[in-house]
C-alpha cells in the first residue's frame, strides 16, 4: 500500500492493511450518505463545491459513530451537496448507493496503468472506487462548477461520472478517493481490453501485462490485433459526436493525457465468463442511468429516460463487427485528472527532444484532443459502407434496353433514309422520261444535276442520253452529294451519341 497516496512521507506511522482500507471506505460512505439524508434538499449553490465535512471514527464509537473492529481514523466528504446532486441526476437512490457499497466487501482490481492508483470493485458492477493523487483531488475539486454546468447540458457523456470524493486519514496517512461509474461489467467476459490515447510513443502492453489472464493492451497492440471495429452508420455518427463533444469539454478545462478504456466482447464465443452477479440486480433495485455504453452515446443529449435494454445478455454494449466476428463494445473516457501543468510541459519538452514530438502520449491539450479524435475515428472507429455490388448490378441491367432502343432507332432512320433517297430517283426520273418524250431533241437542263449516285441506281436510265459533263459540272455533282452524305453521317452520330452504346450499328450503315 506505499504507493498510494502518502502525504505524511518521511514519518514513522503505521500504514493501514488492505482489509482495513476497505472497512474504513464502507464505513466512512456509510456513515456520511446516511447523514445526508437528514438535509433538506435545496439548490446547489457555488460555495457547495468547496465545502469538506469531517467526522472521526473510533473503533470503539461514539454518540453519533459505530464501533468498529478497524484502526481509528478521519474520514473527510468534499462537496457533500453537489454530489448528492449528482447521484440524483443519474438517478441513484441512498439506499441504493450504501446498498452497492457497503452490502458486501469490495471487490480488488489490478491496475494495469502507471499511476499507482488502487481500484475497488462493488459486488454489483456499479461503481468503481479508485484512489487518487492529492493532486489529483484538488483539480477535480476546482473542476466541479464547469462539470456540474457539463451534465446539466448534457449527461449522456462518456466522461467519468463521479459519485463522490472522499478522503481517509488512518495511521497518518492520507488515502483520498473518488467513486465513479463502472465501464466494464465483470459478469461478462472482455476478451480484448484496450487502453488507447492516440499516441505511439512506448504504447505497448508490457510482457507483465500480457502474461495476465486478463491483460490491458495499447495502441500499437490494438492496430496489430484489429484492423479497426466497424458500426452502422447511424451508431458511429452517435459515437464519434458524443467523443468530440467530450474532448472539447476537456480541452477547454485544459486536460490531457486521457485514455478510453475499450472492452470488447466476442458474441460468437461463450457469453457468459464469469458466471452470474449474484443478488446484484435485487428486486425493485434502481439501475445508475446513462451508465451503460449504449446510453452514452444515442439520444438528444437531454435528461430523459434511459434506453430500455432489449436483452439483458447485451449489458448496454454498443453492436460492432470485426471481420465476420459479432461484438459488443464497452467503452469510457478515464484519466481525465491530469491538467497541463507545468510538470507536464516538462516532460513533454524532455520527451520531444528524443522522440517525434507529435508520438508521446504527454501534449498540450488542443493537440492532443485532434490526434485522438483522429485516431479514434479513423483507426479504432470505422463506418459500414453499403454494399455496392446490388446497385452496380442494377445499372448494368439498366443499360440493355438503352442499347436496344438506340439500335432500333438508327434502323428506323437508316430505312427511311434509303426510302426516300429510292423516291426521289424514280421521281427524278419520272419527270426525266416526260420531257424526252415531249422534246426528244433538246436535253433538259436538270438533267446534269442529277447525282452519279442517283444514276447509278436505276438501270432505266440507260435510255437517256445526256450530254457528256464538263469539269467543273462533274465537280459540283461531287460536292452535292458529298453534302448530302454528310447531312446524313451527322444526323446518324447524334442519334449515335444518344444511345452512349459503341455498338449502335454506325459502320454497317457506312
Amino acid at each position: 500500500m506505499s504507493s498510494m497516496a502518502d502525504e505524511t512521507r518521511g514519518k514513522d506511522h503505521k500504514k493501514p492493511t488492505a482489509e482495513a482500507l476497505r472497512g474504513a471506505i464502507q464505513l466512512g460512505i456509510g456513515y456520511s450518505v446516511g447523514n445526508m439524508t437528514s438535509k433538506p434538499d435545496r439548490d446547489v449553490l457555488m460555495q457547495d463545491f468547496y465545502v469538506v465535512e469531517s467526522v472521526f471514527l473510533p473503533s470503539e464509537g461514539s454518540n453519533l459513530t459505530p464501533a468498529h473492529h478497524y484502526p481509528d481514523f478521519r474520514f473527510k466528504n468534499y462537496a457533500p451537496l453537489a454530489f448528492r446532486y449528482f447521484r440524483e441526476l443519474f438517478g441513484i437512490k441512498p439506499d441504493d448507493y450504501l446498498y452497492s457499497i457497503c452490502k458486501e466487501p469490495l471487490i480488488e482490481l489490478s491496475n494495469p496503468g502507471a499511476s499507482s492508483s488502487w481500484f475497488y470493485l462493488t459486488s454489483d458492477d456499479e461503481f468503481i472506487i479508485k484512489t487518487v493523487q492529492p493532486k489529483e483531488a484538488e483539480f477535480l475539486q476546482k473542476l466541479l462548477p464547469g462539470y456540474y454546468m457539463n451534465l446539466n447540458q448534457n449527461p449522456r457523456t462518456l466522461l467519468p461520472k463521479f459519485y463522490g470524493l472522499y478522503c481517509i486519514q488512518c495511521g497518518g496517512v492520507n488515502i483520498r478517493l473518488v467513486v465513479m461509474n463502472n465501464v466494464l461489467p465483470r459478469s461478462l467476459k472482455m476478451h480484448y481490453k484496450y487502453d488507447l490515447k492516440g499516441s505511439t510513443y512506448k504504447r505497448r502492453a508490457s510482457r507483465k501485462e500480457r502474461a495476465k489472464p486478463s491483460p490491458t493492451f495499447k495502441d500499437l497492440d490494438f492496430q496489430e490485433m484489429h484492423e479497426g471495429l466497424y458500426f452502422d452508420a447511424d451508431t458511429y455518427s452517435a459515437l464519434m459526436k458524443t467523443l468530440q463533444r467530450d474532448c472539447r469539454v476537456l480541452e477547454s478545462f485544459k486536460i490531457m493525457d486521457y485514455s478510453l478504456l475499450l472492452g470488447i466482447h466476442v458474441l460468437d464465443r461463450k457469453l457468459r465468463g464469469r458466471g452470474g452477479i449474484g443478488d446484484s440486480k435485487r428486486q425493485g433495485g434502481q439501475k445508475v442511468l446513462y451508465s451503460t455504453a449504449r446510453e452514452s452515446i444515442q439520444g438528444d443529449g437531454k435528461a430523459a429516460e434511459p434506453l430500455p435494454d432489449t436483452d439483458d445478455d447485451t449489458l448496454g454494449g454498443i453492436p460492432a463487427k470485426h471481420k465476420d466476428e459479432k461484438l459488443l463494445i464497452f467503452l469510457g473516457i478515464i484519466d481525465i485528472l491530469q491538467s497541463y501543468r507545468f510538470i507536464k510541459k516538462v516532460e513533454h519538452s524532455w520527451k520531444a527532444l528524443v522522440h517525434d514530438g507529435d508520438t508521446v502520449s504527454v501534449h498540450r491539450p488542443n493537440f492532443y484532443a485532434d490526434r485522438f479524435l483522429k485516431f479514434m475515428g479513423t483507426t479504432v472507429f470505422k463506418k459500414i459502407h453499403p454494399l455496392r455490388g446490388a446497385s452496380s448490378r442494377r445499372k448494368k441491367n439498366s443499360i440493355q434496353p438503352c442499347r436496344s432502343a438506340s439500335q432500333e432507332v438508327l434502323s428506323t432512320v437508316k430505312e427511311e433514309s434509303k426510302d426516300e433517297r429510292r423516291a426521289q430517283s424514280l421521281e427524278n426520273l419520272d419527270d426525266k422520261e416526260a420531257h424526252s418524250s415531249q422534246k426528244p431533241d433538246v436535253i433538259p437542263s436538270s438533267s446534269r444535276q442529277i447525282s452519279a449516285a442517283t444514276m447509278s441506281s436505276d438501270s432505266s436510265l440507260d435510255d437517256v442520253k445526256t450530254e457528256p459533263q464538263t469539269d467543273s459540272e462533274y465537280r459540283d455533282d461531287r460536292r452535292t452529294s458529298s453534302s448530302t452524305l454528310a447531312l446524313e453521317d451527322s444526323t446518324l452520330s447524334a442519334s449515335h451519341s444518344l444511345a452512349s452504346t459503341p455498338e449502335s450499328g454506325l459502320d454497317v450503315y457506312l
